[in-house]
């Protein structure tokens, strides 16, 4: 059970009222930890660090609930209890606190030296927060390779290497799921944004440099599993059929489990086909990943084009409606189902429903009272005028779409006989060449483009304020 091994209070210090204090206190004494390669940090060592902290002027302030007299704190005769603790006072208090629970513990040396030490799994829990806190993102080519490798091994460990297999692959898995809830959450908060330029900050620079950059893109190339796939498959494959294999690695397993070498051998064979089966069924996942992807810029590339239109008709007067309610629920901080406490909705706009149609109903369904007499349909050849018309019509709503050939060609157009040219310096007030300018930075970012993209600092130019951005031709092209 997880409480027999961490103390029952053991997150209260990251839950308390003062747990941005714990935590920055926790963070400094960890990183001193963490540089020292003897057994423990000297405990006056550690006052100093936390006694330096609370001294500085960006130290966050401990409330007061917090400060209880149980520790034995030696306070001045005030009933201001922060400031009757001198910044001393204040790091022994957290260094007592964290041993209570359970973060650190103190021993003595036979010099009668106090060290302390962070126990085993608040190191563990400590590495995911900080892990966490600082964004880390999972590098897929060190998990694909160091499975491929050892697949490609020899039989000198194979029981050891089965494991490390196993792990790898286990976290190469938990990577991609992160991956994929990590999308959804940018598609979570695409609403949030009520500005174009939010939208595009979060598309072009937050999104592209935190996911597609990152991990996404090296997904797709570097990293790509296809590439290493199919000889780890065979490995393994091969290996499930090897009774050498087998016979070997269920003896390291029973020797390290301490168990029989019959139940080693079929937890031998079980790890084999859980990792056969996770690489076989890994399509799913990274084509679920390909979808939200492709679901999020389109997503924000709709709600920008919606928020660019405007306009005297229905649409454009119901966009004008649901800004205006959004901005007053956002100024009264009211939930969105608490809409209609807004006193303007009774004289704005009332939509709802029937559910039955009655004398009342706005529709009065027909009542047929004649009788129906079937008729022969004749059939006849569609005008050819109209067919016409129709195949135009269809050919300038697909002239009319930006395709990455047309934005590679717009590019080429505006570069002439130029090696590179600033985004600012496109023509952006007539037509829909700003979207042009979108499609062009979103488009960037793929390898079969004909240019690369540098970005720059903020422009601005005909009321349009964007990222301004270099558009390099590439060489050759």
């Amino acid at each position: 059970m997880l409480f027999d091994i961490i103390p029952e209070n053991f997150f209260h210090p990251l839950a308390a009222p003062g747990k941005l204090v714990y935590w920055e206190c926790i963070c400094r004494l960890f990183a001193v930890t963490n540089r020292q390669l003897s057994f423990g940090v000297e405990r006056d060592v550690l006052v100093d660090e936390l006694q330096f902290y609370f001294d500085s002027a960006m130290a966050a302030q401990m409330p007061e609930e917090e400060l209880d007299p149980g520790d034995g704190m030696a306070l001045a005769d005030s009933g201001d209890m922060t400031g009757g603790m001198n910044s001393r006072d204040k790091a022994n208090f957290i260094l007592r606190r964290l041993e209570r629970y359970g973060w650190i513990s103190v021993d003595t040396d036979h010099s009668y030296v106090q060290r302390v030490n962070f126990r085993d799994y608040a190191v563990q829990v400590m590495k995911t927060l900080l892990a966490i806190s600082e964004e880390k993102r999972t590098e897929y080519q060190g998990y694909i390779y160091t499975i491929y490798s050892l697949a490609r091994a020899g039989l000198e460990n194979p029981g050891i290497g089965l494991l490390q297999i196993v792990e790898n692959t286990d976290a190469l898995i938990t990577g991609l799921k992160s991956l994929n809830a990590n999308i959804k959450r940018y598609i979570d908060e695409l609403t949030k944004h009520s500005t174009v330029a939010e939208i595009m900050d979060a598309l072009l620079n937050d999104y592209y440099t935190n996911v597609v950059d990152k991990a996404y893109h090296r997904l797709l190339t570097s990293d790509n599993v296809s590439k290493f796939r199919p000889e780890i498959l065979e490995r393994l494959e091969s290996n499930s059929r090897s009774v050498r294999f087998l016979n070997k690695a269920a003896g390291e397993i029973a020797e390290l489990r301490e168990i029989s070498e019959e139940e080693a051998r079929e937890e031998v064979l079980s790890m084999l086909h859980e990792v056969i089966d996770a690489f076989r069924q890994m399509d799913e996942i990274l084509s679920e990943i390909n979808k939200k992807n492709t679901r999020y810029q389109r997503a924000a590339i709709n709600r920008a084009r919606f928020l660019l239109s405007s306009g005297e008709d229905v649409r454009g007067q119901l966009k004008d409606i649901l800004i205006y309610l959004n901005e007053r629920i956002t100024e009264k901080k009211l939930d969105y189902n608490a809409v209609y406490e807004l006193e303007e909705m009774d004289r704005l706009i009332k939509l709802f429903s029937w559910e039955y149609l009655d004398t009342d109903s706005l529709y009065a369904p027909v009542e047929g009272k004649k009788e129906f007499i079937p008729e022969v349909m004749e059939s006849f050849e569609a005008n050819e005028e109209l067919r016409e018309e129709k195949r135009r019509r269809m050919e300038e709503k697909l002239a009319r779409i930006l395709s990455p050939e047309k934005i590679n060609a717009y590019v080429k157009d505006m570069l002439g006989d130029r090696q590179v040219m600033a985004a600012s310096e496109f023509p952006v007030s007539e037509g829909d060449t700003f979207i042009r300018l979108i499609y062009i930075r979103l488009y960037g970012q793929r390898k079969n483009m004909d240019y690369t993209l540098e970005l720059k600092n903020m422009a601005e130019k005909c009321g349009f304020r964007f990222r301004d951005f270099l558009i390099r031709r590439k060489e050759g092209r």
